[in-house]
């Protein structure tokens, strides 16, 4: 017995139907390419008719199919559009956040540079400096205040040498080691510094309370009253710092003296340096008399 052939569709109509529409398409597609191939050849007035019909028949499927390809074409353009912006921006955010770094470094810098000439600026040009150092701690826990400079004896520090901020005084030598110093800050609790009014010299006492503050104590009793704004200098009295140097500004005035804020807060200093002690020049030997001057 022969096998089945493998086209019979069986008693399926669909498949009949499938069968039969597939055969009516490919023999109407023969049939077209054959008359358009002999129109071509013997009537080419018909050719071109039949060409624009097809033409009229299929622009609508052409048009939507361009209007597809640039719906899609658009879509896809904004989707990587959008995702370019998204890879842009985060771009941009890590160039602005590289840029404000390097902008507070920049400004660090200066201000860092402003503090080191101001340090200069106050040197007398007379005395020079014995070293300049950072100061990396001090205390603050307590009335006893001191800091912690990183220079020391290699470089010719000695107890009693008074060290100096851009703004001011800010201490002296009490402690060294080869390599640091320990300085006995003027806000100390038991630190008293000799010290003048910058505009007529009146003579005061500047008492360290140990709380970041001084107390100025007029020496004479019948000294002007203080005012809030006046500004105190070292005297040169006592041997150990030298004349002229800011020390405290008064900001609470009162009747037997004032509370005044250091020139040189010692928790914002970065740098000092470190001046040697303060040796007042000897007094002129009186002038010898003449046998006239005498009579």
């Amino acid at each position: 017995m022969a096998p089945p052939s493998p086209r019979r569709p069986g008693f399926s109509r669909r498949a009949q139907y499938s069968i039969f529409i597939a055969y009516v398409v490919a023999i109407t597609g023969a049939v077209a390419a054959l008359i358009l191939v002999l129109s071509a050849r013997f009537d080419p007035d018909g050719h071109s008719a039949l060409q624009s019909t097809a033409i009229d028949l299929t622009l609508p499927i052409t048009k939507t199919g361009h209007w597809i390809g640039e719906g899609v074409d658009t879509t896809t353009g904004g989707m990587s559009a959008y995702f370019d912006a998204a890879s842009q921006n985060t771009s941009l955010k890590k160039a602005l956040a590289t840029s404000r770094r390097q902008a507070a470094m920049a400004d660090q810098i200066r201000l860092e540079n402003a503090r080191l000439k101001k340090l200069l600026s106050i040197q007398d040009k007379v005395i020079k400096p014995v070293a300049s150092g950072a100061l990396v701690a001090s205390t603050g826990a307590s009335s006893r205040r001191y800091a912690i400079l990183t220079v020391g004896a290699d470089r010719g520090v000695k107890n009693g040498q008074a060290v100096l901020g851009p703004d001011g005084l800010v201490g002296r030598i009490v402690a060294t080691g080869r390599q640091g110093a320990r300085v006995l800050l003027i806000v100390d609790g038991g630190n008293v510094t000799p010290v003048k009014r910058a505009s007529d010299g009146v003579m005061a006492l500047a008492i360290g309370r140990g709380d970041g503050m001084l107390v100025l104590r007029p020496i004479t009793s019948n000294a002007p009253v203080f005012r809030q704004g006046d500004v105190f200098v070292t005297s040169g009295s006592g041997g150990l710092y030298r004349p002229g140097v800011p020390v405290a500004r008064v900001t609470q005035p009162g009747r037997d003296g004032a509370i005044a804020i250091p020139a040189a807060d010692p928790t914002r200093l970065d740098y000092a340096i470190v001046e040697p002690v303060f040796q007042a020049p000897p007094p002129l030997p009186p002038s010898s008399l003449t046998d006239q001057e005498v009579k």
